[in-house]
């Protein structure tokens, strides 16, 4: 196991399970199981199914239409943890939206979803420390696995920063005034096959630099615990194996190239773990 195994796993699909969704222009919305394609062709109103692609009809109401076909698979058990949350659609975050789509659908239409990462650290006498959190057992996805200090999905009418704000608030009761010292670092990309779809994902990331005297601690339920973890042994984790969400070993593997405790000069695959933060 190695570092580069956490970037080939939140790369791994195979576009030929996939036919492209399209808007009636052209433009590519997302992507679709092959195994779907029968499924979604009882929604004449909406989608159209042709010639191994399938045909969002209508734009202006894309919304709309949308939002009942997704309430009705969630309805019949094809979408799981139903958020209540929309997403903006757009191939990049700067992008108006082409509409809005419920969170829990995303994958299953093989949409960019966009969200946001925060390294919280400490950094003294004794070298950096990290907190981690441990996700906890009642979340849909990856119960009990650890996690960033924040992180959240990126809701439609939210900014990046007006988000991080409400994420490190509700995360781990990080007051307004700290967080918006958060320092924006990037971004990383990958495309991640599911059993329900593909998330060809970006995550927009920063690092915070916390006082000693802070102790983050989560206000919504989340998180079960935190603990301030030293660098090398949150490295050591994960070029192991460990238990982090999927996604996070890459943001946590960008923080330790950053802060050079990934060396290219004694890893040998060190370009290409760079490169794979942003296929």
């Amino acid at each position: 196991m190695g570092f580069i195994d956490h970037i080939n796993a939140c790369n791994n699909h195979d576009l030929t399970k996939f036919v492209p969704f399209l808007s009636t222009t052209g433009d590519q919305i997302g992507w679709v199981k092959k195994d779907h394609l029968e499924l979604l062709s009882i929604y004449g109103d909406a989608l159209q199914v042709k010639n191994d692609q399938l045909v969002l009809k209508d734009m202006a109401r894309a919304t709309e239409h949308m939002d009942f076909v997704c309430r009705d698979l969630y309805e019949k058990g094809h979408l799981k943890n139903w958020r209540e949350e929309r997403y903006k659609v757009c191939q990049h975050f700067v992008d108006p939206g082409l509409f809005e789509i419920e969170r829990a659908a995303t994958s299953f239409f093989g949409i960019r979803a966009f969200g946001v990462h925060l390294n919280g650290f400490v950094q003294n006498e004794e070298g950096i420390k990290l907190w981690v959190g441990k996700r906890a057992v009642d979340r849909p996805i990856c119960p009990g696995m650890y996690d960033n200090m924040v992180a959240g999905g990126q809701p439609a009418g939210l900014g990046l920063m007006e988000n991080l704000i409400k994420e490190c608030a509700e995360e781990a009761n990080v007051p307004e005034k700290l967080a918006r010292q958060a320092k924006p670092v990037g971004t990383i990309s990958y495309m991640m096959e599911t059993d329900g779809g593909l998330k060809p994902d970006v995550m927009f990331c920063y690092d915070l630099e916390l006082p000693e005297s802070f102790t983050p601690v989560n206000t919504d339920g989340e998180t079960e615990s935190f603990d301030l973890w030293p660098i090398n042994q949150v490295a050591e984790h994960i070029r192991s194996g460990g238990n982090f969400k999927f996604n996070c070993n890459l943001v946590i593997i960008d923080f330790l190239i950053r802060h050079g405790v990934i060396d290219p000069d004694h890893v040998a695959d060190y370009q290409e773990l760079v490169s794979g933060l942003r296929r």
